[in-house]
């Protein structure tokens, strides 16, 4: 049998990860430690109270049938949760619409609303999953540059008339993956006035919305005025509370919007297994408690992480959120066979930047998956780092 790939297949490049992750267990096997700071995932387990929910749920035997969309009290919860962490009313009925984690809801979302050809304003570097969606739907990024002089914030500005015009689909991801920028208002407000005037829909990931240091949370693009009008934003219950393997997000905002999403999902799949959307509703209803906890951890992380970096001679990207820390490394050397010389010498694991486009050569992404006294452990392994043999040292 002559079994080959189709066509679309080739737009789909194998990922890194497993390379990554090849390479450390090598390193693991001839007896050293290894520090796996390389994927976004919670290494803490979700709060007792989900556990027990999830628990109890699936014991029962009424449990196990098809959920063909979100529970009632599910878009309930989402829209009491807007309407008390960033005073935003959503219609439950209209204005929300449950996924399959955050993943699954951004690459099907432009096969919703994007025909062949059409043009989809998107970061770079940005996460992966947004150029698999636009692939998918045949649509063609047009990638906005996170640089440190525009604070990495997408430079509405420079965007050519032509395309602002053409453009069909803005993705937004506020504080970032890989990298971890804060929204504003007045950046908000820039982004609804762009979509007024070029007729662009915009799409915020909020992934890291409860990830946040100190001071105030970051804003909800919802919370910007007209934003209903000509936007989304989703959110994942992955990260905010440690709820990664179960799946379970949400989209909110426009009426109209969430209708052609929901025409779209209902050929797609049948819902997600009800005990889980149980443990979501816990969850959502003691999101105060639950993220308060964990953003002091990560706070802590956060400033070990950063503050270590920083002491190696390496650049990091201001921020004050988000789960992972953008660094600049200062050797002339590409950021993959960096990457993987440093699992080699030191047993870290982090991620290339180019993994997330052009914009990121140079850059790692070190994700705040371990804890403190780990961090510690990982960054007096990076000081060991001897790249005589193979990188030239940058002059900052």
């Amino acid at each position: 049998m002559n079994i080959e790939p189709s066509k679309k297949m080739s737009i789909f490049e194998p990922a890194i990860f497993g390379d990554l992750k090849a390479a450390a267990a090598a390193k693991q096997a001839a007896g050293y430690e290894v520090y796996d700071l390389s994927l976004g995932s919670p290494d803490l387990p979700p709060d007792e109270k989900i556990r027990k929910v999830l628990s109890e749920q699936s014991f029962s035997e009424h449990s196990y049938g098809y959920m063909l969309s979100g529970t009632k009290r599910f878009n309930e919860a989402v829209a009491d949760y807007y309407n008390r962490r960033v005073n935003v009313t959503l219609n439950p009925q209209t204005e929300i619409l449950q996924t399959m984690g955050s993943q699954e809801g951004l690459v099907h979302l432009p096969i919703a609303f994007c025909n062949e050809g059409d043009i989809v304003l998107t970061t770079n570097p940005g996460y992966v999953a947004y150029d698999a969606g636009i692939k998918l739907a045949g649509a063609v990024p047009y990638y906005m540059n996170l640089t440190e002089e525009n604070g990495y914030l997408p430079d509405l500005d420079a965007i050519p008339e032509e395309i602002a015009y053409k453009a069909k689909l803005m993705i937004l991801n506020l504080p970032g993956n890989p990298v971890p920028a804060m929204p504003n208002e007045a950046f908000f407000g820039k982004v609804v006035a762009f979509a007024n005037k070029y007729n662009v829909i915009i799409l915020h990931d909020a992934a890291y919305s409860e990830f946040y240091f100190s001071g105030d949370a970051p804003s909800s693009f919802l919370t910007t005025p007209g934003a209903m009008e000509v936007g989304m934003e989703i959110n994942s219950l992955s990260k905010s509370f440690s709820l990664a393997g179960t799946r379970i997000a949400y989209l909110v905002g426009n009426a109209e919007m969430i209708s052609i999403m929901k025409q779209l999902k209902s050929n797609l799949d049948f819902g997600i297994f009800s005990p889980i959307q149980e443990a979501g509703i816990t969850a959502l209803n003691n999101a105060e408690e639950i993220t308060d906890r964990l953003r002091q951890l990560f706070a802590e992380r956060h400033q070990v992480l950063m503050q270590g970096i920083m002491d190696l001679g390496w650049t990091v990207a201001p921020s004050n959120g988000g789960m992972f820390v953008w660094a600049k490394y200062p050797y002339d050397m590409d950021d993959k066979e960096f990457a993987f010389e440093v699992i080699r010498q030191t047993g870290v694991v982090t991620v290339p930047g180019t993994v997330f486009g052009s914009e990121g050569a140079g850059f790692v992404r070190v994700a705040l998956v371990q804890d403190v006294e780990t961090l510690k452990k990982a960054v007096e392994q990076l000081k060991t780092l001897n790249l005589e043999n193979c990188a030239t040292l940058v002059n900052n």
